[in-house]
């Protein structure tokens, strides 16, 4: 899982109040398309998960996985697949925030593996569907 997909939107608002938003991985079905369910399974001592199940509809593909996480504070959250589900072979992602003019440069990495064979560029296309789908969901639930 070598090669990532990355895009990046400016969000008029604080890293607090955007890192709040995607802490709440339970309320990510009503802005994140795709996302079908998001249940929290742990926390961990700041009161952030650490470990989800995530469903989601992805068009052509529907799953369930595992995900772990990490936190940074408010500045970066990564999360990596930990139980496979029966299309996601591989997962890894994450969100960065830095402070700029006129709010804060969310960038929103991403690399998924999937069972069925699918061409590098193919694969890319849709993970960048996915990440821009992602922060501009973001942005206009942020922003509202």
């Amino acid at each position: 899982m070598a090669d990532r997909t990355s895009s990046s939107i400016t969000i008029r608002s604080g890293k607090a109040e955007i890192m709040a938003v995607i802490a709440d991985l339970e309320a990510y079905p009503e802005w994140a398309s795709g996302i079908k369910d998001f249940s929290v399974q742990e926390t961990g001592a700041d009161g952030r998960a650490a470990r989800a199940t995530l469903t989601f509809d992805g068009g052509p593909f529907s799953d369930t996985v595992g995900l772990l996480y990490d936190w940074g504070g408010d500045d970066r959250v990564s999360w990596e697949l930990v139980e496979k589900g029966n299309v996601v072979t591989g997962l890894h992602g994450s969100y960065s925030l830095e402070e700029a003019a006129g709010g804060t440069v969310v960038t929103y990495e991403l690399a998924v593996d999937v069972r069925v064979p699918m061409i590098g560029m193919v694969k890319r296309k849709a993970e960048k569907r996915i990440t821009d789908s992602a922060l501009k969901g973001l942005k206009r639930h942020v922003e509202a």
